[in-house]
């Protein structure tokens, strides 16, 4: 005969289940490993499957814990590499002195959120290892994962903290003057393969974008005209706009600059004041590129988000039927940015202050076209 199905099977370590016939229910209980007391966990089997994982991986860091303390309390008298501050420590302590450097306006909390995930990509890898015994071997062993998974960029930032965090750590006091295993590494290569856009691409994007919400083309000629951020376009207000400029005080750098509406773009004809007009119409809204009509939890007037930005921009260009070189990732909304350099660079505007760039190399990058067009002798 034989044997009955198993349709619970519980693979997870003191995660257990029981059927009650009179209700013919099936009950989720987890046993504590250390005081061997079980906890309900109710009747949804995949949510007690993540919250017995979870509590596992709980009690195994607690338990390391207090092996490690234990093995502190060995070695605090010692001067050898057995003693100092383990990464998963000095992690904490890292991510917090960020926390305040937020605080103060240092750095923005943007910059806080991408170094904390790389933090804990090395907290998480290698925890107990001592600060001072980390070399550039697991470092780099790390990074070459990231990169043999395609993420190369990735590799890079996950370098760039690191490096950061052994400065701090030379800072504190926790390591060597010196010592900098992350810097030792070498600097991944990343190629960039986001196609660029080009003028007539726009035009067939913008196009298509006219069976779309109205704000989709507003949002296509602002940032054209413009040449500003994604977030930057979202936040924009029609109060913004006063003697004869619209404001904007850049999110990602806080640069605060005056663009002028008499800004003209002869590749469509129209100025910013044009385009800013333009986006004023029956629906009363504070924000300049805005919901027309009710869209999910957005009602008319509301402002569209940067995220919204690009997947409509997403849709207008997949509408158009535009086809991009084989290997490159189709462009962005961010991608208008560049051509919009290179378009009032080619009129001799100083695309440098237009950005708002720090820095001329920087701006040399979007004026850049990644081998997008022909090289024409001019004779």
């Amino acid at each position: 005969m034989a044997a009955r199905p198993r349709t619970h099977k519980v693979n997870i370590p003191n995660l257990y289940c029981k059927l009650d016939r009179r209700t013919s229910k099936v009950y989720w209980q987890y046993r504590h490993p250390i005081t061997g007391k079980f906890i309900g966990f109710g009747t949804d089997g995949d949510t007690a499957r993540e919250a017995a994982i979870a509590a596992n991986n709980m009690i195994t860091e607690q338990q390391s814990k207090q092996i490690n303390f234990l093995i502190d309390m060995t070695f605090k008298n010692t001067t050898s590499k057995d003693a100092g501050m383990r990464v998963s420590e000095w992690a904490d302590k890292y991510l917090s002195i960020q926390e305040e450097r937020v605080l103060h306006g240092e750095i923005k909390p943007t910059t806080l959120k991408n170094r904390k995930s790389c933090v804990l990509v090395l907290a998480r890898r290698l925890p107990n290892v001592r600060l001072n015994n980390l070399d550039t071997k697991s470092l780099a062993a790390i990074m070459d994962e990231y990169k043999a998974s395609g993420k190369p960029r990735m590799a890079q930032i996950l370098r760039a903290v690191w490096g950061d965090m052994f400065k701090e750590a030379q800072h504190a006091g926790e390591v060597e003057p010196g010592f900098n295993p992350a810097m030792a590494t070498r600097i991944p290569r990343a190629k960039v393969v986001r196609a660029r856009l080009s003028f007539d691409e726009w035009k067939a994007a913008f196009e298509a974008a006219e069976k779309l919400q109205p704000y989709i083309q507003n949002s296509m000629l602002l940032a054209l005209v413009s040449g500003q951020r994604r977030t930057d376009i979202s936040n924009m207000k029609f109060s913004d706009v006063w003697d004869g400029h619209l404001h904007i005080t850049q999110s990602k750098t806080g640069t605060r600059l005056a663009l002028p509406i008499s800004l003209f773009l002869p590749e469509l004809n129209m100025t910013l004041g044009d385009v800013i007009k333009r986006c004023r119409d029956r629906v009363v809204s504070k924000y300049i590129i805005h919901h027309t009509r009710s869209h999910g939890s957005a009602a008319p007037g509301d402002p569209v988000g940067g995220n919204g930005l690009s997947r409509v921009f997403m849709e207008a260009r997949n509408m158009s039927g535009l086809k991009f070189p084989r290997g490159t990732t189709p462009p962005s909304f961010h991608e208008q940015r560049s051509l919009a350099e290179r378009l009032y660079s080619a009129h001799g505007i100083d695309t440098q202050t237009l950005l708002g760039h720090k820095s001329a190399s920087m701006t040399e990058k979007y004026h850049d076209d990644r081998g997008a067009n022909w090289i024409t002798l001019a004779i």
